[in-house]
């Protein structure tokens, strides 16, 4: 499964910081003032570009193996998430949402 996901944002300067502290670490591409983007491993990338029209109308979910490791991380980097369930199957998500209003989910599933 390979993914290119693109989050609108209302300025790319003014999202930059919030995205560098949840995802921990500058992006890997830069295009200007217009994107911003992070391989997040092979073939699996996320991206967000300035566009204000369309802001706050994404949510996006991904799935890691140790969760509790990387949601420890986002809160020592002063992120908290905004909504945290688990569903009769086990699946645990954690929500966080931009200043836009995208929401960003990270989860966990039993394999």
């Amino acid at each position: 499964m390979e993914f290119f996901v693109g989050i609108p944002v209302r300025s790319l300067e003014g999202s930059l910081d919030w995205y560098k502290r949840l995802l921990g670490r500058e992006p890997d591409l830069l295009d200007g003032d217009h994107a911003a983007v992070w391989d997040l491993a092979e073939g699996r990338s996320l991206y967000i570009v300035d566009n204000p029209e369309h802001v706050g109308h994404l949510v996006f979910t991904m799935y890691f193996d140790d969760l509790d490791t990387v949601i420890a991380d986002i809160a020592e980097r002063g992120i908290e998430p905004v909504d945290q369930s688990t569903n009769e199957g086990d699946v645990r998500t954690f929500r966080f949402r931009d200043p836009d209003g995208n929401e960003i989910d990270f989860g966990w599933y039993p394999h």
